[in-house]
């Protein structure tokens, strides 16, 4: 693996090849998600995609030209009490905050999502681990 950028240099280069608002809107969410939950892995997947994960996969980061979408793994399950929620709304899984140029997000509210997030993740591991318990005993 000598020579291979880790995940978290993947994710500063992609922020720093895009040198406009895209890059600055990412490096921003980035530091929220990583505010909402210190243990949070950074992994690069897909031929180029930010992903952050705790006990399972939290959001993507995807920018394209017109917009920077956030995408949760299970946003459908996640309580969104500020609406931040504004793509991928007609899934039963996945949910999306598309953020465009000039947009101002939720900080706090972003951070509640990735928390909650976190939470859904770790309640699911636990979940599994205690049906594994119940049919091994």
């Amino acid at each position: 693996m000598e020579g291979e950028n880790s995940p978290s240099q993947l994710i500063d280069a992609r922020i720093e090849e895009l040198s406009d608002w895209r890059g600055e809107t990412l490096a921003g969410v980035r530091k929220l998600i990583k505010e909402a939950d210190p243990e949070v892995i950074e992994e690069w997947k897909w031929q180029g995609v930010p992903v952050w994960s705790h006990a399972g996969i939290i959001c993507t980061g995807e920018t394209y030209k017109s917009v920077v979408k956030l995408t949760f793994a299970k946003g459908a399950a996640l309580e969104d009490p500020a609406r931040l929620f504004n793509s991928s709304l007609e899934g039963n899984t996945r949910r999306a905050v598309d953020i465009h140029e000039g947009e101002k997000i939720d900080e706090e509210a972003l951070k509640a999502l990735v928390r909650a997030a976190v939470a859904l993740n770790l309640s699911a591991r636990a979940a599994g681990r205690s049906q594994k318990n119940a049919k091994s005993a």
